[in-house]
């Protein structure tokens, strides 16, 4: 069984990698024209309204399916990272009101679902308020920090023929069967979902809400629900799984058989056995900051090889578990300096790049990331950027003792990356022998 602190750094590192936390695609307005009837869906892709406030993307190579098979086979990586949210199942579909439904994987045996003219009442969601002083959470529960929902704390237009009191949206069978608790004792989305009340036109009441600056990079924008001070109407919400009910949390516990391709291979040649989806998820970053998406070699620098040294501060990570500081790598300075010394006298160019990402904004980690040759640094979500790494970069990852997860070791795999590691009794890691496992590296790139 993991620990709190384990389920809470896989959620952190989900928050790049599979986008696990509920997030909102949203406008709200203080009268929301009429939708259309719930849309056919021809694929398993949400291709659902047409929405002129989602930002829009650029037609990557890898939105492509990668099997022949619709829905792909049951396990296959396409099901694990792709489509195999394939088994749909309506809650909700009016003409003139709102509408829900869900996609279910019987592989990842979890669901994402998606709605129209969604009302969200706060007053009647309960959570943590967050920005208090870290004297003031010392020893609180990761449980008391998840929303609570009231019933009713999200509604739902039923459409003016809608009559009676309102009605549950999803009952306890459909939340058994398509969203399952997998002995999770607080699951935020099935109670979400189970808050959902179906209403009447005459009892949907909406009001204008801003829309808050944060990822507006990425996604048109989120916001925190608790941010809302009075009730907001959603014309298109979407709400994913939680981060332990993704591939990258079911490769902790099973054995996943999949191998990073890239887009043009699986177009080319279609294989059940490998993937180019975490690919898709570094384009998308890429394409967000208006990166070039035609860097898919690896070219031989002119200007010297880059080694991008991921730093990781010391920090309160969990201040309620005690308030410990915790540190992956204790003399990851002298580590850092050893290889400087190193790089300054190596037969080729070599540029070691202090990659102090707590310090940098989004576009330029993206840019170091991009022009790296080899990635090195401890254990930390900071490695979570190799998921736009570039097909031909290495990946060399300390590991100490009290943190040795396979967590990056999955995704450079998934992604196609060659990868290393350096495994540390303790949290000391001897500078010779992170040199020599570099030295060998750089020799493989022909420097």
């Amino acid at each position: 069984m993991l620990s709190k602190i384990n389920k809470w750094l896989i959620q952190m590192v989900l928050l790049l990698f599979v986008l696990n936390f509920l997030y909102l695609y949203f406008t709200s307005h203080s009268k929301l024209p009429p939708l259309p009837s719930s849309p056919t869906v021809t694929n398993h892709h949400f291709n659902g309204h047409s929405n002129r406030y989602l930002k829009p993307w650029p037609i990557l190579p890898s939105y492509l399916p990668w099997s022949h098979h619709s829905p792909p086979p049951s396990r296959s990586c396409e099901a694990f990272f792709g489509n195999g949210f394939s088994n749909r199942q309506d809650l909700l579909s009016t003409s003139e009101g709102g509408w829900f439904r869900c996609y279910h994987s019987d592989t990842l045996q979890s669901s994402v679902c998606e709605g129209g003219r969604i009302r969200m009442d706060p007053g009647r969601v309960k959570m943590s308020m967050g920005g208090e002083r870290l004297e003031d959470v010392m020893g609180r529960t990761e449980e008391e920090e998840l929303p609570k929902f009231q019933n009713g704390a999200f509604e739902l237009d039923g459409g003016p023929r809608f009559s009676g009191s309102p009605r549950r949206l999803a009952d306890d069978d459909f939340l058994d069967r398509y969203v399952p608790r997998h002995g999770v004792a607080t699951h935020p989305i099935r109670a979400l979902i189970e808050s959902a009340r179906v209403v009447g036109s005459t009892h949907f009441h909406c009001q204008e809400a801003p829309m808050e600056e944060t990822w507006k990079a990425l996604f048109s924008s989120l916001r925190y629900a608790k941010s809302f001070s009075g009730p907001v109407c959603f014309l298109h919400a979407i709400f994913s799984p939680l981060g332990y009910e993704t591939a990258l949390f079911r490769g902790l516990s099973e054995q996943i058989n999949c191998d990073g391709a890239s887009a043009h291979d699986l177009q080319q040649n279609p294989d059940e056995r490998r993937t180019a989806r975490l690919s898709e998820f570094g384009e998308l970053i890429r394409a967000a900051y208006g990166f070039p998406l035609n860097r898919h070699h690896f070219e031989k620098p002119v200007s010297g090889y880059n080694v991008l040294f991921v730093r990781r501060e010391d920090y309160l990570a969990h201040p309620r578990h005690g308030g410990k500081v915790e540190s992956r790598l204790s003399n990851e300075q002298e580590v850092f300096d050893s290889i400087n010394n190193w790089a300054s006298d190596h037969v080729c160019k070599v540029n070691l790049v202090n990659g102090l990402f707590a310090h940098m904004p989004m576009k330029e980690q993206v840019q170091a990331i991009q022009d790296a040759s080899v990635i090195i640094g401890a254990h930390g979500a900071g490695l979570t950027h190799i998921v736009h790494a570039l097909p031909k970069s290495v990946v060399l990852e300390i590991i100490s003792s009290h943190y040795r997860r396979p967590h990056f070791a999955l995704i450079a795999r998934w992604k196609g990356l060659e990868y290393h590691a350096i495994n540390l009794h303790g949290s000391y890691a001897n500078p010779e022998i992170v040199i020599d496992k570099l030295s060998n590296i750089m020799r493989s790139l022909g420097c």
